[in-house]
């Protein structure tokens, strides 16, 4: 079994800052790319911010400059460090993993975390 345990959201103002974290358990052998979507109320899920198994990053253009992504790869943990949070930046953050499994055949499959909300008060 794997899981993806995601905390930290709140409630910030606008121009405050969180930090999300997402750890990974259970039989895994390697972790490839990790991902934050979110998604707002009557909006589409949306890519916010990647990072692969080599450190390479991209974001979306909506929080570029604001967000970063990083990972640690000791303790299977992707964090977002949001800044300078936005009204519009208000949704349930998820987190995504792109895994290699440690079990027959080492099968890749891709997890999410449960959602964790983030609200930011104008």
């Amino acid at each position: 079994q794997v899981q993806l345990l995601e905390s930290g959201g709140g409630l910030v103002q606008a121009g405050g800052s969180l930090r999300l974290s997402c750890a990974a358990s259970g039989s895994i052998f390697s972790i490839n790319r990790m991902a934050w979507y979110r998604q707002a109320p009557g909006k589409q899920r949306e890519l916010v911010a990647v990072i692969t198994s080599g450190g390479s990053t991209d974001y979306a253009d909506s929080v570029k400059g604001r967000f970063t992504i990083s990972r640690d790869n000791a303790k299977n943990t992707v964090y977002l460090q949001m800044n300078s949070l936005k009204p519009e930046d208000t949704a349930v953050y998820y987190c995504n993993a792109d895994l290699t499994l440690l079990t027959l055949g080492y099968p890749r499959k891709y997890y999410w975390g449960q959602g964790t909300q983030v609200t930011v008060s104008s």
